[in-house]
C-alpha cells in the first residue's frame, strides 16, 4: 500500500481550493444537485458527499455528472466496496472517519487520493509511518478541539489535518488558525432543513460566509 507523491500533491491542490469542505448527506439525487449548485455559487467548490444513505452514491454521481465547477469526493468511506463504487462513479477523492487495515490497503491503492481519519496521537503516528501526509481529524470537537489538535501537530510537523465533527462558523477559524490545518469540514453550510425545504438561497449565503474564512 502506498500514499504516492502524485496523489498527495493532488489532494493538497484540492484542499487549497477552499477553507471549508461541506460535509453533505442526501436523501435523493435531485436535492444533491441543487445543493451543490448553491454551494458552488456561494464560493465553496470542493464537496464531500457522505455515503450514509441509500441515495448517497446516486447523489454523488449526479453531482459529478451535472454540476460544473466543483470537485466532488466521497466521505464516510467505511468499506472496500465504498472505495470501488465511489471511484467507479468518478469521485475525485475519498475520506474516511477512521481506518482499518483492509480500508487503508484499498484506499491507498485507489487511483484517487484517500484521506483516512485519526483521533489520537498513536493513530496519527501509524498513518504517518505509512507515508500519509494528510489525515481527517475526527470527531474534532469531542476529541479535544483546536487545543488538542495544536498538541497533536507539534510532534507531527509533516502531517496535515482536516478537522471535522462539531465545526461551526463560530469555531471554524479557531481550527483554521492551527498550523498544518489545510481546511475544515462542516455540515453547517447545508442544513438538513434547508435542503428539505429547497432553500437554496440560505445555503448559498452560508457558503459565502464560509468561503470568506482563511486558513493559516
Amino acid at each position: 500500500m502506498s500514499f504516492t507523491l502524485a496523489k498527495t500533491e493532488r489532494l493538497a491542490a484540492i484542499l487549497s481550493q477552499s477553507p471549508v469542505i461541506p460535509v453533505l448527506t442526501f436523501e435523493d439525487a435531485a436535492s444533491g444537485v441543487e445543493t451543490a449548485k448553491a454551494l458552488r455559487d456561494g464560493g465553496l467548490k470542493v464537496l464531500e458527499v457522505t455515503l450514509r444513505t441509500p441515495a448517497s452514491m446516486e447523489a454523488l454521481k449526479a453531482i459529478i455528472d451535472e454540476v460544473e465547477g466543483v470537485t466532488v469526493g466521497a466521505g464516510t468511506v467505511l468499506e472496500v466496496e465504498h472505495v470501488q463504487d465511489a471511484v467507479r462513479v468518478g469521485a475525485a477523492f475519498l475520506i474516511s472517519p477512521g481506518s482499518s487495515s483492509r480500508l487503508l490497503a484499498a484506499g491507498s491503492e485507489a487511483p484517487v487520493p484517500f484521506m483516512p481519519g485519526v483521533a489520537t496521537a498513536s493513530e496519527a503516528m501509524q498513518l504517518a509511518e505509512r507515508g500519509a501526509t494528510f489525515a481527517k481529524f475526527f470527531p474534532a470537537g469531542p476529541a479535544g478541539g483546536p487545543d488538542y489538535l495544536k498538541a497533536l501537530v507539534a510532534p507531527l510537523p509533516d502531517l496535515h489535518f482536516v478537522p471535522t465533527g462539531g465545526i461551526t462558523l463560530k469555531n471554524a477559524q479557531d481550527y483554521l488558525a492551527v498550523r498544518n490545518v489545510a481546511a475544515v469540514g462542516g455540515s453547517w453550510v447545508a442544513p438538513t432543513d434547508a435542503i428539505r425545504n429547497g432553500d437554496w438561497a440560505t445555503i448559498r449565503a452560508l457558503a459565502e460566509e464560509a468561503a470568506a474564512l482563511k486558513a493559516r
